[in-house]
């Protein structure tokens, strides 16, 4: 398998939810009308608790700055599996499964953090930018490494990033978090760009105009249900993950 550190450099920020009318004009403008910016990757999630971003350096700068966002300090790259060769889209998809299993545990053995996200298209595993050196190394038995240099796919190796890196020691890795699931079910789909414009009104009404938390505790659902949803425009490839309230909202 192949292993593509992608070229972007991402910032992830949480937006609360009462901060989302002073971002509602950048991340339209980021996701409705992407021909505008230079942005190439581009995730916004809405939880109970806040939105989450995901965004480069240029979509970046579409974003107000506001005592409502925070941003965390480090810079994350986007690595991808790619199973037979090719691009992301063209590959064979990779379960969740087998990234846990072949990428996140190794990388959790050298007590290195990552960020999941996952799209319709394919799955990224997001690193801090400071510890690539490590993650190669780590990987690097499992995977045959690439990194993406100006949209053109070249041997990691030849870049030198692991010259007079030491493997530090490995430690046995406890497990400390619990395990919650939500009850409801989720949906994952995908748009064709061309049809953007045509859903574009409910989209907006949907990501900007959910409504509250108390209008969701109002409204008496299970609180074992949770709201969510996710617009990803990466590369030209929109996916949305909703909960199945959003879904049927949006059929």
């Amino acid at each position: 398998m192949e292993l593509h550190i992608l070229e972007h450099s991402l910032k992830v920020a949480s937006i609360e939810k009462e901060g989302i009318e002073v971002c509602t004009h950048g991340l339209i403008k980021l996701a409705f009308l992407a021909s505008k910016t230079r942005c190439k990757f581009f995730s916004l999630t809405e939880t109970p608790e806040d939105y989450t971003i995901i965004v480069d350096e240029e979509g970046f700068k579409e974003l107000p700055q506001s005592n409502l966002i925070s941003v965390a300090d480090a810079t994350w790259l986007a690595l991808n599996v790619v199973s037979g060769g090719g691009s992301a889209s063209s590959s064979q998809p990779i379960g969740v499964t087998k990234i846990a299993k072949s990428v996140i545990a190794p990388l959790a053995d050298h007590n290195i953090s990552v960020f999941m996200l996952s799209t319709y298209q394919t799955d990224f595993i997001l690193v801090r930018e400071r510890d690539l050196p490590l993650v190669m190394h780590t990987l690097s038995s499992e995977f045959t490494l690439f990194r993406v240099v100006n949209g053109e796919t070249v041997a990691a190796h030849n870049l030198g990033v692991t010259n007079g890196f030491v493997k530090p020691k490995l430690v046995p890795r406890p497990i400390i978090h619990p395990l919650s699931s939500p009850s409801n079910m989720f949906c994952v789909t995908s748009l064709d760009p061309d049809t953007l414009p045509s859903v574009a009104t409910l989209l907006m009404d949907v990501m900007f105009y959910s409504g509250g938390s108390k209008e969701v505790a109002a409204s008496g659902e299970d609180s074992s249900h949770i709201r969510f949803f996710s617009f990803s425009l990466i590369e030209g490839y929109i996916s949305l993950v909703m909960d199945e309230q959003t879904a049927k909202r949006l059929a």
